[in-house]
């Protein structure tokens, strides 16, 4: 059934992705209690958030952390936003210096909230999306719009289908084709023709071309450097 805002505006249902128990508990009584978000839900990674969005299930509001098990930088913030229907995504983050906010606001983010910020901080940040603002940190107006490239890294990484994506993170970790297919349980010439596929979408024509284009969508910090030599 999908979510429903309450009509003084706030929300009724929200997702919590994160994979840290003692922060979901934390956030989710402060969104319960302090916020009136009646029901809280929550996935410790983003592949479980995709599933139960293809199953059918909607919420009012999606709290997504950048740095998570099985994906980091925007790539999973891009993701999700393709599922998410009306959903505003609020990132709730550590990594809230004025690059990262700008990009997760071009990637289609309703709001960024540090990650340990007051209670109040939560309640003016969900009052102000509810209403159908952008809510950034306080004190912080929207940065300089991220540069042509970083646009354009964005804007190709949302092409990709959830499966590419995953294929091209493991790339950026410096796995190489039999160890993604052993992972993922596919043939390896099934990772080929991924690989030849996410080059194309990503308008580049080598492996480590495809990892500098994910580093400039997620600003360097969240990803590691290219493997040597491919």
């Amino acid at each position: 059934m999908a979510g429903t805002q309450q009509e003084n505006g706030a929300f009724g249902r929200a997702l919590v992705i994160d994979d840290h128990p003692l922060f979901c508990d934390a956030l989710g009584l402060t969104l319960r209690n302090f916020v009136g978000i009646a029901q809280i839900d929550t996935a410790d990674r983003l592949q479980s958030a995709l599933d139960r969005l293809g199953a059918g299930e909607a919420w009012d509001v999606i709290l997504l952390d950048l740095h998570l098990p099985d994906v980091s930088g925007l790539d999973g913030l891009v993701r999700l936003r393709r599922v998410a229907g009306a959903a505003p995504i609020v990132v709730v983050s550590s990594m809230a210096d004025r690059q990262v906010v700008a990009a997760a606001v071009r990637a289609g983010a309703r709001g960024f909230v540090p990650k340990h910020s007051e209670r109040e901080v939560f309640l003016t940040a969900f009052r102000v999306i509810a209403a159908g603002g952008l809510y950034l940190p306080d004190g912080m107006d929207l940065p300089d719009a991220p540069g042509r490239g970083t646009e354009e890294a964005i804007d190709r990484l949302a092409q990709l289908t959830p499966q590419q994506a995953t294929i091209l993170h493991k790339i950026c970790c410096g796995a190489m084709n039999k160890q993604i297919a052993y992972d993922l349980s596919i043939a390896e010439t099934t990772v080929k023709a991924h690989v030849t596929s996410i080059m194309r979408k990503l308008g580049v024509q080598t492996r480590t071309q495809a990892v500098l284009l994910a580093k400039e969508a997620s600003f360097g910090n969240m990803l590691p450097e290219p493997p040597a030599g491919r």
